[in-house]
């Protein structure tokens, strides 16, 4: 699975800075369970991935799992011992800009204890502070 955007209109991104609390995405939507991010931050396509393929090998057949991040940045990088000027630098990775209260992954259709499994060993896979959140009932 290829985590980079197929069409952009501009290649290179400047950085940014990371305000305040996620107002998108901040809730499960989709699943019973989820897991929120807790700091803000990068995450890589790689990282992304790789905590994808530990809920896909964990979860097995039942159950199912969404993934609410994309890597829609582009982060450069220019060449180390490289003098100043001479422009920026190539596209190194593509990463996902995450604000604090950020649903990353959900998951349906299983108990909550292999959730709550599931979400740890990913944990181990991405950078940022994490919490197992539930789906709200509905009113």
């Amino acid at each position: 699975m290829s985590l980079m955007p197929k069409r952009v209109l501009y290649r290179k991104s400047q950085r940014g800075r990371i305000h305040g609390a996620a107002t998108r995405g901040n809730y499960v939507a989709y699943g019973d369970y989820g897991c929120m991010a807790l700091e803000p931050g990068w995450l890589d396509a790689r990282q992304i991935e790789a905590a994808r393929v530990v809920i896909s090998r964990s979860l097995g057949t039942e159950g199912r799992y969404w993934c609410r991040i994309f890597p829609h940045k582009s982060v450069t990088a220019t060449a180390a011992e490289t003098r100043m000027g001479k422009g920026k630098g190539e596209v190194e990775y593509w990463a996902a800009v995450i604000k604090p209260g950020t649903i990353l992954f959900e998951i349906g259709g299983v108990p909550e204890h292999i959730a709550r499994e599931c979400f740890r060993l990913q944990a181990g896979k991405l950078p940022l502070a994490m919490k197992f959140v539930k789906r709200r009932p509905k009113v």
